[in-house]
Order: structure tokens, then sequence, then C-alpha cells
């Protein structure tokens, strides 16, 4: 039969319980209170010079607690909660215990990524504890075992308080439900139009008076920008009448044009100086 981890009181015969991590050794030591609102610092328990402050070698257990509704109501969630349990290694007699309600439980040193800060119950009284692993490699494990927790427990990892001080319902019912944005309504109302300058690439929403003077002021404002895009002078010579070119010259005329011009300027040997000679012998 399963027992309350930290009464031992017999649970339910529904009550499920599972281990979620586990260590066969782990170092626990007495610490100073922490001096600094950051966190601990491992190296004030840990090194020579601060007095050997390790107290015992434990096996530790995280271990999750499922009670089912009584009666399989589905209207009461499930209750479920996880506690971190320091156990002798030899005979299974527990040493201490440690709820995981809230991420403040388990503080990582500032100063080490193997040793933690654990904050233990028993008879009514609180105490913070040091645990220390051998490996990085479990204490790695036992981090993500915590991260798992947290997710279906509902504990900010930030380090806020749990949804309920002794576990969490799970359920439909229970679970929280997200809140929903307003939405916003980005259609032109009645008489609301839109103008456009095209010359400055620019849009003004206005309201108008009514339907009617929107639709008009809006042709207007349109018109106008159109009148000022398209109001380039036309070249000149480009007016009626004056618009077109010439035709082209036909062969007949090219041809006595090119004749004109060899008569015209045709030099004779009497242009050059030159006679036809006493017996024509320059013809």
């Amino acid at each position: 039969m399963n027992t309350d981890p930290l009464t031992g009181a017999p649970l339910p015969a529904t009550a499920i319980q599972r281990i979620l991590y586990l260590a066969p050794k782990v170092h626990i030591y007495q610490i100073p209170p922490a001096t600094s609102t950051k966190g601990y610092q491992a190296s004030t328990w840990t090194t020579p010079s601060s007095g050997a402050r390790q107290i015992f070698t434990a096996r530790l257990r995280i271990l999750e607690t499922s009670i089912p509704p009584p009666d399989n109501r589905p209207e009461v969630p499930e209750k479920v909660t996880t506690t971190l349990l320091l156990e002798d290694p030899a005979t299974g007699a527990l040493f201490a215990a440690a709820p995981y309600t809230s991420a403040n439980t388990v503080e990582q040193a500032l100063d080490s990524s193997r040793f933690f800060a654990v904050t233990v119950v028993g008879e009514g009284r609180k105490a913070v504890l040091g645990m220390g692993f051998e490996e990085r490699s479990e204490a790695f494990d036992f981090s993500i075992a915590l991260q798992d927790a947290r997710k279906v427990l509902g504990v900010d990892g930030g380090g806020g308080a749990s949804k309920a001080s002794s576990g969490v319902l799970r359920g439909g019912r229970g679970s929280e439900k997200a809140v929903e944005e307003p939405k916003r309504d980005f259609s032109l109302k009645e008489g609301e139009t839109i103008s456009i300058n095209l010359g400055g690439l620019k849009g003004r929403r206005s309201r108008g008076e009514s339907g009617a003077n929107a639709g008009s002021s809006a042709g207007t404002a349109q018109k106008s920008d159109q009148d000022a895009l398209f109001s380039i002078k036309p070249p000149p010579g480009s007016g009626a009448g004056g618009g077109f070119l010439p035709p082209p010259p036909s062969a007949k005329s090219v041809k006595e044009e090119r004749r004109r011009s060899r008569q015209t300027f045709e030099q004779t040997p009497q242009d050059l100086g030159f006679d036809d000679g006493e017996f024509g012998e320059f013809q």
C-alpha cells in the first residue's frame, strides 16, 4: 500500500506513485545562512577552511504522488504532489523531506553546478541544507527532473509559488483559461472614406458629414490630383496644324536636285585657267 511521503499515512488504493529521479549517493551539508539575496555560495560549506560541514550521505528520490478523485467523479480534478526524499542508503529510513511546492525549494549554488540548497521540513519546522552530487551529469539529470516536475505542477520556473501549497489540481475544470484578446474592427464605418494623395504617396482617413458629401469630396480630390499630374506643357510646335513632320521628298525630286547641283558647281577648263590651245589640244 502506498503511503504519504511526509506523514507515512496510508493513501487511497487508487493513488499512484512514481519515481521521477533517483541518485544513490548525495552529500548533505549544514550550511550557514545566505549572506546575499542572490543565493548561496557552495564554497562556504564545502572547502576545508569552512570547517567541513558535511553531516550525512543520503539516497535521493524525487517521488510524484497522484490521487484520483473519489468514486471517479469527473468534476473533481486529480491531486498531484512532488516530494524530494533524503533517505538512509542502507536502511531506506527517511532523513529529511522537501515538498516541491515552489521553485525556491531547490536553489542551485552560485559558484557550482553540482551543489544545491534544499529547503526541508520536519516536525513543523523548516531548514535549509546543502546537497552536492559527485558527478556533474547527475546534477544535470536532477535539474531536468525538477523542470519536468514544474511543468506538471504548474510551478513558475522563475521562483514563483505553485498553484496550491500541497499540490495542484489536474483536470479540465481545474485548469486556467487563456485570456483572449479583444478583436479589433478595421472596417470603414458609414460615412467614412479614405483619400489618397498620389503625389506624396500618403493616405488620410476622414469622416464626412454624409455619404454623398464624402463621395463628392473624394471625387474632387482625385480629379485635382490627376490635373496636377498631367498639367505639363506640350513641346513647342505641337499645336494644332503644326504637330506633323513634312513628307519625305520623292525619287524624282532628288534626281532633279542632284542634276542642278552638278550644273551649278561643275567647273570648266576655262574656270580653272586653261584655254583650248592653239590647236585645240585641251578640248
